[in-house]
Order: structure tokens, then sequence, then C-alpha cells
């Protein structure tokens, strides 16, 4: 069969390890998984009594316009109901932006190294894709625009940046904006925009009336704990969306799905919770890296990145064998560094007390 060249070079998706597969490879019993960026402590109680006592029919289609879900998403952000799309986790919608608008003919530009998927995609449209290197963690807007050119149709920004947790400021985006072309979409993902604390942080909403070249990308699966539901949105102008649209797969977001984050917006004081235990949790590892010496990104995201200035596929193997599952920076492009996710209090303490042991064993051998 005559498939795309590109897609039988192209590796798919790799997820980190189950609890179940970590479990039965090292003899385990119990697991912490602080790998994906899920949220410790679940979803909401709104979220688990909705389901529970769900009574709808599983035979019937689900609303393929989430019309009731974006009712309350649209009051809830302020915007029209016109404004928003939904996918199958935001992941979907960027494989829309991808099928719409990138051709062998056209060009994309990203960070490096940042979320993976932008670039997965533009391989399988056959673009031209330009990275520009991150400088200490944080996107080079500069270098971005200085890229774009009459073939660029695409721009991805992620903040928080994807595994650095670097964000971009109000004053950088606003700039950069000015500087796109006008037939140039900018994909701004900010799947961990409810996490952030930085009071300099980028108001992108407020933008979407004078650029509607502006796209953003939210989802439920992070502070609102619903990522084995896959609901993501985007937030445009009301063309943007419309174009768009058929791109969109027909009944992409479940009946379920749609329940579960009606429910989870409902639910403010926990999102309200949960961020502040994020930044409490964030704070235990900046007083354990500073303590000990190791670099870190300081992070706006669930995650904090650390440099272990040794191979990071080796601290990853360490905790592993020991119960923890983290992500090895390898994969991600920083490969003396791991990706670990704010867990609770306890489960935090837990993987810095086996970083410690790794250390001190470390410095032993080395002497």
């Amino acid at each position: 069969m005559r498939w795309k060249e590109q897609l039988l070079k192209l590796n798919p998706y790799q997820p980190g390890k189950s609890i179940s597969e970590v479990k039965r490879q090292y003899g385990l019993s119990e697991i912490v998984k602080l790998a994906s960026n899920e949220n410790p402590f679940g979803s909401s109680e709104k979220v688990q009594n909705e389901i529970a006592n769900y009574a709808g029919k599983y035979s019937i289609y689900p609303d393929g316009y989430a019309t009731e879900l974006r009712t309350h998403l649209a009051d809830h952000l302020g915007v029209k109901e016109n404004q928003i799309i939904f996918g199958n986790g935001s992941d979907e919608i960027i494989q829309m932006i991808a099928r719409g608008l990138l051709t062998p003919e056209s060009k994309t530009v990203m960070a490096a190294p940042t979320f993976p998927q932008y670039k997965h995609n533009g391989i399988i449209e056959g673009c031209e894709i330009t990275e520009i290197p991150l400088v200490d963690g944080a996107h080079d807007l500069e270098g971005m625009a200085a890229a774009i050119d009459d073939r660029t149709t695409v721009v991805w920004l992620c903040s928080p940046n994807n595994p650095t947790g670097v964000y971009i400021t109000e004053e950088e985006l606003t700039a950069f904006m000015a500087r796109v072309p006008s037939d140039v979409l900018v994909v701004l993902d900010e799947a961990y925009f409810e996490y952030v604390t930085a009071e300099d942080y980028h108001d992108s909403l407020s933008l979407l009336e004078q650029y509607k070249n502006l796209i953003i990308l939210r989802t439920f699966s992070k502070i609102y704990g619903l990522a084995s539901f896959r609901v993501g949105y985007g937030i445009a102008h009301e063309d943007t969306i419309r174009a768009l649209e058929p791109a969109r797969e027909p009944f992409n977001v479940n009946t379920l799905a749609q329940a579960a984050a009606i429910a989870a917006l409902g639910d403010q004081k926990f999102v309200d919770e949960c961020k502040i235990e994020n930044k409490n949790g964030l704070q235990q590892f900046y007083d354990f890296c500073d303590r000990t010496g190791l670099k870190y990104f300081p992070s706006e995201g669930n995650f904090i990145l650390i440099d272990f200035n040794r191979d990071g596929q080796e601290v990853f193997q360490y905790l592993l064998e020991r119960g923890y599952i983290v992500r090895s920076g390898t994969a991600l492009g920083f490969p003396t560094c791991v990706r670990i996710t704010i867990g609770s209090k306890e489960q935090n303490q837990g993987v810095i007390e086996l970083i410690k042991e790794y250390l001190s064993i470390d410095t032993v051998i080395s002497k």
C-alpha cells in the first residue's frame, strides 16, 4: 500500500508505563504515578456523583454540538458559544489544525523542546517544520517571529511550556502577536492554565477580538482531573472556529465526557484547592533542590523539570524500580533531566526521599 513516506518513519506516541505494568515487572504492590501530569487529587465529587447517577441511554449518539457543555463553558469563560470548538482532548484539536492548515507546500514554526504533538502532526502532513530552541526553558519569541515567512501557516506556542513549565508574559505575547501576519494562525496551548499563579501571565482571551488568527487550547484533563474522559477545547474568533469545524470528527466528545465536564465546571472550589496544593508541592521541590544544589526550571504547571547533571534515564529507572513512575528527560529533549508531576504532600516527600537516597549512593560511587 502507498503509505505516506513520513508515516512509515514516524514513531507513534509513547505513553508512560502503566501502574499495572510496573507492578508486574518489578513485583511491587504500591505504585505512585507522577509521570503524566495528572491531578493527584482526582476529580470533583460532583463529577463522581454525576457519572454514578447518570440515567441517559447509551444507545443514543452524543450531542454532536455539545450544546449544554458549550453553554456552561461559554458562560464560565465570558465568550460567545460560537467561539468554542471541542475535541477528544486538545490533542484532537491540534490534529484538526494541522489537517486544516498544513500541507507539503507550507511551513510551521514551534519552540524546541515543547509538546511533541505539534511536530508529530506537522510531519504527518508533510510540511516544513522550523524549530526555534528554547532560551532558559522559555520560548524565543524573537527568533520565532523572525522565522515566519510567506509559506508559514501555523505557529505553536505552549504556555506554560511542557516540559519546562516556563510561561509567556502578557507583554511578550502582546508584542509577538503584533508581529505575526494576520493570515498565520497562532496556536496558544494553555493546557496548564488553571495552575498558573504568576501575576504577569498573559490574558489571552482579551486578545481574541483583536486577533482573528489566535486560537487558545485548554483541557479538562489536568486540574479538573478528567484525563480519562478526553475533553479539550479551543477558543477563537467565530470566523476561525467556523473555518475549523469541518475538520472536526462528528460526535467526537462522548456523552459521559460532556456530563463530567459540566459537573467539573460547577466545582471551582475544587479547582482552587488543587491550585493551592500544587503551589505548595512545587515549593517542596524548590526547597529540596535549593538545599541539594540541583538545578530546575521554576514552573507554572503541575510538574517540575529537574536537572541531575547525569543520565536522566538512570534516575528514572532508579525511581521506577522503587515504585515511583516519573518521566525521563531523554524523550523530552532534556537528557540529563527528569520531569516529575506534582503529587500530594506525601507523594512529593516520598519521591524526594528516594532522590536523596539515589544522590547519596551516586556520591559514594563517584568517590
